[in-house]
């Protein structure tokens, strides 16, 4: 699969209280863990529960307006953002 136009922010100082979501979960489920959650980003966590990176509402709903979007789009397909670079 190739990677998708929205991207994962890197997930440097998440709390760990904020509202998460796996990366195997669809852009649908995490935008109605968001509404739920009354948040406007979520924690993106991999199978062992690290945390992987950040979405935003923004970032779902900007990505659900593209051509790459079917409901079957997992975040974990989504492609990272890049890095900042290093001093």
């Amino acid at each position: 699969m190739t990677s998708t136009q929205a991207q994962l922010h890197p997930a440097h100082q998440t709390d760990e209280a904020e509202p998460h979501v796996w990366a195997d979960m669809t852009v649908e489920v995490a935008l109605a863990v968001m509404s739920g959650a009354r948040a406007g980003r979520l924690v993106v966590r991999d199978d062992d529960g690290r945390p992987t990176g950040l979405v935003t509402r923004a970032q779902l709903h900007g990505f659900r307006a593209t051509s790459a979007y079917t409901d079957r789009v997992q975040l974990r397909d989504l492609r990272p953002a890049a890095s900042p670079p290093r001093p």
